[in-house]
């Protein structure tokens, strides 16, 4: 399952861990029970548990997802922890990130916006609305992406090592990666940058993963999302 994003980006599900009634066999176990079929009894559980925050048996739910995304929205990326970290001792957290090495493989895709947003009068993060000269603002881009890519390629032919080459790269350079998270963790993501305050950018991502997400854990993501 993969889905397009942004001009070059993708999400694709790798793999998944469980079902629909991974959750509700996960709680039930507390009283010795498990189930086979997921019925109306269950999707009145998933409620309850998403409703005062029961989230453990939420985490069961993994899902492994390779990403390809400029490196400015993997930055965003990286900040979210809440269902991922599997150890609490700061020295060996686990995130379950994997990612592309610019010091093997060269650059090859930039991420080119459609349009250029101009900065919110009201919240110094945000864009609002366009800029007026689209046509000045997209010279001074493709310059300047014309000459930090002919001078990126100039120095990788010169022989200079390519985890040296790579730091005069803008960050609209595009990476991929391999991230495993739990369902709480997933639904977090969602929750936070499918929202308006969010980058465009990532909020595009947010709402791809959420459609994908539908198919994964159809019950389960439809009682969530409906829910909390």
């Amino acid at each position: 399952m993969i889905e397009k994003v942004l001009d070059k980006g993708f999400i694709e599900v790798v793999d998944s861990l469980g079902s629909d009634l991974t959750v509700v066999n996960s709680a039930r176990v507390s009283f010795g029970k498990r189930k086979k079929k997921f019925d109306k009894s269950d999707e009145r559980l998933v409620r309850y548990l998403a409703k005062y925050k029961h989230y453990s048996p939420f985490r069961h739910l993994q899902v492994q997802f390779h990403i390809k995304a400029p490196e400015f929205v993997m930055r965003q990326w990286y900040k979210h922890v809440v269902g991922i970290e599997t150890t609490s001792n700061s020295s060996t957290k686990d995130h379950a990130w994997n990612e592309i090495s610019g010091r093997y493989v060269p650059v090859e895709d930039y991420y080119n916006p459609k349009v250029f947003r101009a900065q919110s009068d009201d919240n110094k993060q945000a864009s609002e609305g366009e800029v007026e000269d689209q046509k000045a603002a997209r010279h001074h881009w493709d310059m300047a992406m014309f000459h930090v890519k002919e001078h990126y390629e100039k120095l990788l032919k010169m022989g200079v090592a390519k985890e040296q080459a790579r730091a005069i790269l803008p960050l609209n350079q595009y990476t991929e990666v391999y991230w495993t998270a739990s369902f709480q963790g997933i639904v977090n993501f969602i929750e936070l940058r499918d929202e308006k305050t969010s980058q465009w950018e990532i909020q595009q991502y947010a709402k791809v993963m959420k459609k994908m997400m539908y198919d994964v854990y159809p019950n389960i993501t439809e009682i969530w999302f409906n829910n909390v």
